[in-house]
């Protein structure tokens, strides 16, 4: 603990400040400005390095987190990123895009302002890639093994990268054109810009991971065909199944999934033509769903120029502070500003959506919706409350309901769970010898942080089964849970 008495001397918490609003929304740039390194001092410095840090529990990688908030604290960044890395393929995925957990679970947070445990983490990893720290790691023998990855999102890049350095020859199929699943193109460049998942695939690909981009499994190549051709498969697909909304008015042109719009906006922000694209400009666009997936949907009609924009959630609006029924160390809904939320448009909660209203042309024109009321435990809409909210595009960020199973599920005779999930065991393996589930394919829509936890176990898991043994750190045990909204 560098100095005992940093979080006495330093109460506050500080992040750095976003860029101003009319500035930001004429890009597609990360929307914080560069840290100060004298801030990122003192706030490293308030860690208390708690005899039980329970950082650790509320982190699914366990990360060492008071180990490199000492290092940061001591100048020591190096030394730091050793630390960070040995538990974390990809902090600046998780520095930049995970709600962090550990700093719910931040001791200092019972009675003060939690450790910027999340600030610190990517301003780590940005200096060790600045100062060229981050160095390819090729295995010293190769096994002769083969693995095949299925889906490059951060479960399994995450497992691809244990496996190549554990000696096995990878080979990542992915469907779309590009590497990087929903960091590539789901995650808008506002969020995260691109040039740090193409740092990162540069260091994979010169340790031998090898990268198949535009090869869709199950089509292209059968599932069976591609267990046969590989001494293990390990299934990384996603939970991209979106939930839909089925009321009167669903079809009218104007009305999508959030990730067709996502996608769409995130290959034009590249430079690739896209035709026929779903653009928000001039328009008046309707959001249905409060979570992350709907603040990207803000952020980026901002910058395509939309006319207003209304966010709308079922339920009630999170408080501000803990429930009584999410007590520390637990991770709490709380309300958030996102900088989405920040750069304009209106959020509204307990509203339902009735119908979508069409003009003569058979256009969108409008979204009826209703007070939200709640009736033996379910949320519908309230009689006698009904209004309509213009709308010239809305879309649904509803969240997922589970895996594409339409190819595997045959081809491979794979189980699926009540939930719509692959089966798997704890140790991640299918009733298919040699065949493994990891990440939101398994487990259902979950945060990425629990991806690339889960992308390291199986990976030390799928080694134990090609090699009878393992060196791979497994932290946890393979579990399924709910599906989120």
């Amino acid at each position: 603990m560098a100095d005992p008495k940093g979080f006495l001397k330093v109460t506050e918490r500080e992040l750095p400040k976003r860029r101003p609003v009319p500035v930001r929304i004429m890009d597609w740039k990360e929307v914080y400005e560069p840290g100060d390194s004298a801030q990122l001092r003192r706030q490293a410095g308030r860690c208390m390095d708690c005899g039980v840090p329970f950082c650790h529990q509320g982190c699914p990688l366990g990360n060492l987190i008071p180990e490199w908030n000492d290092l940061m604290w001591r100048g020591e960044g190096r030394a730091a990123i050793e630390r960070l890395h040995a538990t974390n393929n990809f902090p600046e995925f998780t520095g930049r895009l995970c709600p962090a957990p550990c700093e719910s679970a931040c001791v200092l947070g019972i009675n003060q302002p939690a450790v910027t445990i999340k600030q610190v983490e990517v301003s780590i990893i940005d200096q060790a890639f600045g100062n060229g720290w981050v160095q390819p790691q090729p295995p010293g023998r190769l096994t002769g093994k083969t693995v095949a990855v299925v889906g490059s999102g951060p479960a399994g890049l995450a497992a691809a990268q244990q496996l190549t350095r554990a000696g096995h020859t990878v080979a990542v199929f992915e469907r779309d054109d590009r590497i990087g699943g929903l960091l590539r193109y789901g995650i808008p460049d506002f969020k995260m810009e691109k040039r740090h998942l193409d740092q990162r695939l540069a260091q994979m690909t010169a340790e031998g991971t090898r990268f198949r981009a535009g090869v869709d499994i199950g089509t292209d190549i059968g599932w069976d065909e591609l267990r046969s051709r590989y001494d293990a498969v390990v299934v990384a697909t996603g939970a991209m199944v979106p939930r839909d909304l089925p009321i009167p008015g669903r079809d009218l042109p104007g009305v999508h999934f959030a990730m067709e719009y996502l996608v769409q906006g995130n290959r034009a922000a590249a430079g690739d033509p896209v035709f026929d694209q779903i653009s928000a400009e001039g328009k008046h666009v309707v959001v249905l769903g409060g979570g992350d997936t709907g603040a990207d949907c803000i952020g980026t009609a901002h910058r395509q120029g939309a006319l207003s924009v209304t966010n709308l959630a079922i339920g009630r609006q999170p408080g501000e502070v803990r429930s009584s029924g999410q007590p520390w160390p637990m991770h709490p809904t709380l309300f958030e500003m996102q900088s989405a939320h920040e750069e304009g448009g209106t959020r509204e909660y307990l509203v339902s959506t009735v119908e979508f209203l069409a003009n003569e042309a058979g256009e969108l024109r409008a979204v009826r919706v209703a007070e939200t009321e709640f009736v033996d435990g379910r949320r519908v809409p309230k009689s006698g409350t009904e209004r309509e909210i213009p709308a010239d595009l809305v879309l649904l960020a509803l969240g997922f309901t589970g895996p594409e199973t339409e190819t595997i599920q045959p081809q491979l005779e794979l189980d699926v769970t009540d939930r719509g999930a692959l089966a798997r065991d704890a140790q991640y393996a299918t009733e298919q010898p040699g065949v493994f589930i990891a990440g939101d394919a398994g487990r259902g829509q979950s945060l990425i942080v629990w991806a690339i936890a889960e992308g390291r176990a199986a990976a030390a898991a799928v080694d134990r089964y090609l090699e009878g043994d393992t060196r791979l750190p497994s932290p946890i045990a393979a579990t399924a849970r709910a599906f989120s909204v």
